[in-house]
Formats: C-alpha cells, structure tokens, sequence
C-alpha cells in the first residue's frame, strides 16, 4: 500500500462518474476538494457518511469545497445510492480499484479474525493547488462534514 502524506502532490486522476461523465482531478484546479473513499454504496456506514456530507453541503460549498466520493461499485449501484439518498455530488467509479491503489487505500483488512481486500475508509483534502492538504483516517461516519469544517 502507498503512503501519501499531508505536503504531496495528489495524485492526477481520471474516471467516469455515474452518469458517464468524464472526471478528472485536473478538472478542479483552484478548488479545495474533498475526495472521500468508502467501501461500498448502500451500508449502514457508507450510507451514514454520504448523509452527513449531503445534510452539510451547503456549508461544504461556502467553504469552499468540492465533494467527489470513490467506492469500487459500478455505475448502476452508485446512481441508486445517489437517487435514493439524494445526493448532491457525483459517485466516482474505480470498479478496477486503480484510484484506490494511487491513494493506498485498497488493502488489508481484518474484520472478527477474518482476513480481505478492501476499502480503508479514508478522505484526502486536497487544495488549489493539487496539493494533499489533510488526510483522515479515523472518519466518523455521523459526523464527517464536521470533521472536513473544523
């Protein structure tokens, strides 16, 4: 697993959205993005998380923030996720994990002594500059927005 650490570079990307839509990191040169990875579209975890950034977006947005989320689901799953919950920011796919792998967060986990491949649950802010700003590994799933605003 990659290591990136607050003061790098992010690491330049490009992927479809759920809609198709071509997504590249680039894209968003002179804005402050959040780029939240998590396991899986649906689960109480994951769907507790896109709540708490869809139920403080407006404040994301005045901070001047980008929200863009990374799951390896396909883009069907992602688009019922978005339409269920109504979410405001575009799902990203990475069904091949290539994003996860750039960002070292697809890996080893242990779950009651079981041992998997997965998603580490993790959120990279990155500034105008491209430029790895924060990084949060212990996300609070009910309380994220908060933990990205502080």
């Amino acid at each position: 697993m990659k290591h990136l650490k607050v003061g790098d570079q992010a690491p330049a990307f490009s992927t479809e959205d759920q809609d198709g839509n071509t997504i590249k990191l680039s894209d968003y040169k002179g804005k402050k993005v959040v780029l939240y990875f998590y396991p899986k579209d649906n689960t109480p975890g994951c769907t507790a998380q896109a709540c708490d950034l869809r139920d403080n977006y407006k404040a994301l947005l005045n901070a001047g923030y980008v929200v863009l989320g990374v799951s390896p689901d396909h883009a069907k799953s992602h688009k019922k996720f978005i339409e269920k919950f109504d979410l405001p920011f575009p799902l990203l796919l990475d069904e091949d994990k290539e994003i996860m792998n750039l960002y070292g967060v697809w890996g080893l986990k242990k779950f009651m002594g079981r041992e998997y491949d997965g998603v580490h649950r993790t959120t990279f802010i990155i500034d105008e500059n491209g430029i790895i700003e924060e990084i949060i590994e212990k996300v609070k799933t009910k309380e994220h927005a908060a933990q990205i605003l502080k």
